[in-house]
């Protein structure tokens, strides 16, 4: 069995899932930043995971 891949808040399924991709985040814009601090949606990473296509 294998481990839960890592989710962010603003992902909307889990890395690898069929039919997603990387995206830049549309809190902070990619920068992983805001206000100073890393981005809570992201964790600073300025990426989130979300469906493409008609899943």
């Amino acid at each position: 069995m294998s481990p839960e891949p890592d989710l962010h808040p603003g992902d909307q399924v889990p890395p690898g899932t069929p039919q997603s991709g990387e995206n830049l985040c549309p809190r902070c814009g990619g920068s992983g930043r805001l206000q100073g601090a890393p981005c809570p949606d992201c964790d600073g990473s300025g990426r989130v995971v979300e469906l493409i296509g008609d899943a």
